[in-house]
């Protein structure tokens, strides 16, 4: 009997997979109401990809791992005493330096890191909307974010996987060749370029982009502003591109703060649209929140310039001890009290390496923690400003003499660096006022212009929480002037680092690609050695 049934049973299944069975298969047996590469609205995918590129998707480790324990202590916007937070120790964690990365540059699914979060995505918008003029503007603005996307990974670890990542779906290229950075660069600001140009005010409304919500003028200023940031770049290693690209976007960039792009985080929105950098500075991870503070180097300058912005940065007393995570209501926000932590300490009781030997150490509740109103869970995330836009700008106008007047736009850049902290919460309000009496009391100089705009542009990063951009900012200038650490047993020789070192997990997913980029890199595969444009 048991034979019988499984004769009928291979006889049904033959049925089923003959010709003639299978001539309308697809169409009799698709559901019309589901999705399909033709059916699904790539808006949605455009709103993935600004998430991951404002966070992870996850836990932040991307976030947490690059943006804070990196780049925020490299620069002395941060400092941290927690004992996994390497990066103003200069010890290389590979693990951690990866995290920005995530897998195979290839087309593994899953995990944090850009190229499974941002690229993958961002990628998907692009090919899915070539050639379909009903999304000509949503086209548009995926190219720009894509390129936005790249600088900040091609500025992390030099070349990278680029005209090949992320397209294993579309022409089974799994194993992606890794592109120079100089060409990289190049084709970034030509296709930034082009899309702007395609834009059309009177197109599609792309209501993926939680931006500008498919403002089709703020993207166009926020793609030429880009282009800005992405030529003076160049500015050491090939200045004449740098002003050909400059010169392309006089009078098209950010004209104000109601231009800067943010996304903005929802308190109750659960793991994908909660401020990143809020999550963990809130002690979501660990304790963060108590032992992770402004550092000296950022507070004093603050302090030096009588810079109104401390007033409503920074806090001292936020948490009362290291066991609770509740806020002070009596946080201390008087600009006399702050104080910053220096960078390089740790808990560890050794004299001299410690925090508590250090001589600024009186209590640690007495360190400047970031006020609440920079850190709220439902805050928003910055992108790209016309703060940053208007010190771009200055340096533009001094070094290439092109653009206007450099003390006009450093003034523009400072003031705007100081009001924009409204966009945060109201509490973090500076009066316009009060930042024209700062820039007034602190005038550009073109003698020491160069170091003015970097700083002030350092200053504004930090307060921005970028620390990505701060670091990229000061390899290219090398303002403001910081004093390494020397941190007992650091990969660096004491000295800050300039690169991520390539994911190791490259070498066993993408072999080949992997070990070309690996030894050809100038100086070696390490933290000390320099990205292209970092001269």
């Amino acid at each position: 009997m048991k034979k019988i049934f499984l004769y009928a049973a291979m006889i049904i299944g033959a049925l089923l997979i003959s010709p003639g069975c299978r001539k309308d298969y697809n169409t009799i047996n698709t559901n019309p109401a589901t999705y399909s590469q033709a059916t699904f609205d790539p808006n949605f995918v455009l709103t993935s990809a600004q998430l991951g590129y404002s966070g992870s998707q996850d836990f932040s480790y991307d976030t947490w791992r690059a943006n804070l324990i990196y780049c925020s202590t490299m620069m002395q916007g941060f400092s941290s005493v927690i004992s996994y937070w390497a990066g103003d120790k200069y010890i290389l964690n590979s693990g951690y330096t990866a995290a920005y990365w995530g897998f195979s540059a290839g087309t593994t699914t899953g995990g944090d890191g850009a190229y499974p979060e941002q690229v993958r995505p961002i990628e998907d918008v692009v090919q899915s909307t070539t050639g379909k003029p009903q999304y000509n503007n949503l086209h548009q603005i995926a190219r720009i974010m894509r390129a936005l996307i790249f600088e900040r990974i091609t500025d992390l670890y030099g070349d990278v996987p680029y005209s090949q990542a992320g397209l294993g779906y579309y022409d089974k290229t799994y194993f992606p060749a890794y592109d120079p950075q100089q060409s990289i660069y190049s084709n970034m600001l030509s296709e930034v370029s082009d899309a702007v140009g395609q834009l059309n005010a009177s197109g599609d409304i792309a209501t993926g982009d939680k931006y500008f919500q498919g403002n089709v003028a703020e993207w166009k200023k926020f793609g030429n502003t880009l282009i800005l940031r992405m030529a003076m770049r160049l500015t050491k290693i090939d200045p004449a591109t740098a002003k050909t690209w400059v010169t392309k976007v006089v009078g098209a960039t950010m004209t104000s703060n109601a231009d800067n792009a943010f996304l903005l985080g929802d308190a109750t929105g659960g793991r994908t649209t909660i401020n990143r950098n809020s999550q963990i500075l809130l002690g979501d991870g660990g304790q963060e929140n108590f032992y992770t503070r402004w550092s000296a180097t950022f507070i004093n300058q603050l302090k030096s310039t009588n810079d109104p912005r401390l007033g409503v940065v920074a806090v001292t007393n936020l948490y009362v001890n290291d066991q609770t995570k509740a806020q002070n209501p009596a946080a201390n926000a008087s600009p006399a009290a702050q104080k910053g932590m220096p960078n390089g300490k740790d808990l560890s009781g050794i004299p001299g390496q410690t925090v508590g030997s250090d001589p600024s150490f009186t209590a640690f509740t007495d360190y400047s923690s970031p006020a609440p109103a920079l850190i709220k869970r439902n805050g928003p995330t910055f992108v790209l400003t016309y703060a940053e836009s208007e010190l771009l700008w200055a340096e533009a106008a001094q070094s290439f003499g092109i653009g206007g007047s450099a003390a006009q736009h450093y003034h523009d850049g400072v003031v705007a660096a100081i009001t924009y902290l409204s966009q945060y919460d109201a509490a973090a309000t500076v009066t316009s006022a009060a930042a024209e009496t700062f820039v007034t009391n602190n005038p550009y100089n073109p003698a020491t212009g160069l170091q003015q705009i970097n700083t002030q542009y350092w200053v504004l990063t930090n307060t921005m929480l970028d620390f990505y951009e701060t670091w990229s900012n000061w390899r290219r200038s090398g303002f403001p002037v910081l004093t390494p650490v020397n941190y007992p047993g650091n990969n660096t020789g004491g000295t800050i680092p300039h690169r991520f070192p390539y994911p190791i997990i490259e070498a066993g997913t993408n072999t080949a690609n992997y070990n070309a980029a690996h030894n050809a890199v100038p100086g070696g595969d390490v933290l000390t050695s320099h990205v292209w444009w970092d001269k």
